[in-house]
């Protein structure tokens, strides 16, 4: 969805007119939005050559991704003469780098420079954290009771949706196949010791070959966190998964975790009133910068 800025100028550009004449002039922006420098919001048009540019004072990116325990962050700035400004510009050329350098180019003139100085910008943050392990989140509920964060199979502190290893066996989950599809959910998981009755798929299975040694504890060939290397007979595959290898060599940690963030940045804007302009509501879109808005974090499991 295109976000439309109505605009009805008098004599904002340089056109000759008669008395009573209006123009009206649509500023077309797409919904994704860019940023840098002391927290500068912005988002450029080629044809016609526009902008908008919202700058914050006292606030960093940073600051905006400092999210409360329910994940979000949200505040509004009031736009003034002294602090916080909102600004529609238009240019002779596209403006490109205009915002982010010191000193902008030097074939771009602006012919116009619109502030307003009533108004304000609230800024939402919400950010949402996955183990990006091939499963839903809401799959990795596993009591049912519609809250992921008392489901933790392998007892480590990380709920299973934010857990890479959610049985707690040194092989991520990811690598357990658990074979997930919109058309049949994780009704394929892999099981490898189905066939003794076992119902638990291997991503929940911390014995997946059911031979009696713990899958975390069958490295009797590399020692290093890592079942998956630990290869007696190729033409089986892993000793985890062999149950005629039962040699155990205790693990004393868990592989590093990694928690995988996506926050989403928005900007809605109110009240704007400059010369000639007037527009009381403005979805002013989302940031596009996976350098800011994709990130993770340490998952800090305890190893028991």
């Amino acid at each position: 969805m295109r976000q439309f800025l109505f605009i009805c100028l008098l004599g904002l550009l340089a056109f000759s007119c008669d008395d009573g004449d209006v123009f009206e002039i649509t500023l077309d922006f797409e919904d994704e939005f860019e940023t840098c420098g002391s927290l500068v919001f912005f988002k450029t048009k080629e044809i016609p050559a526009e902008s908008l540019s919202i700058q914050i004072t006292n606030r960093t990116i940073e600051n905006i991704l400092e999210v409360d325990e329910d994940n979000m962050y949200q505040e509004t700035f009031e736009f003034s003469a002294a602090t916080n400004s909102f600004n529609y510009r238009t240019y002779t050329t596209e403006p490109i780098n205009v915002f982010c350098n010191d000193i902008p180019p030097a074939d771009l003139d602006i012919l116009t420079d619109a502030e307003s100085t009533t108004g304000s910008a609230t800024v939402t943050t919400i950010l949402v954290e996955d183990d990006n392990d091939g499963i839903p989140a809401e799959l990795e509920d596993i009591n049912g009771n519609g809250d992921l964060e008392d489901d933790d199979t392998d007892m480590d502190g990380i709920p299973n949706y934010l857990d890479v290893d959610d049985d707690g066996d040194n092989v991520l989950t990811s690598a357990e196949n658990p074979n997930y599809t919109e058309e049949d959910g994780l009704s394929n998981a892999q099981n490898t010791d189905a066939d003794s009755g076992d119902t638990i798929p291997d991503y929940l299975d911390n014995d997946d070959d059911g031979d009696g040694i713990l899958t975390r504890d069958e490295e009797s060939i590399n020692q290093d966190n890592n079942p998956l290397n630990d290869v007696t007979d190729p033409n089986v595959g892993a000793d985890f998964l062999n149950p005629m290898v039962v040699e155990m060599v205790p693990a004393v940690g868990y592989r590093d975790h990694e928690i995988q963030q996506v926050y989403t940045i928005t900007i809605s804007v109110i009240n704007i009133q400059i010369p000639n302009l007037t527009q009381d509501e403005l979805d002013f879109g989302f940031l596009n910068d996976t350098s800011i808005t994709n990130t993770s974090r340490p998952g800090d499991p305890i190893f028991m």
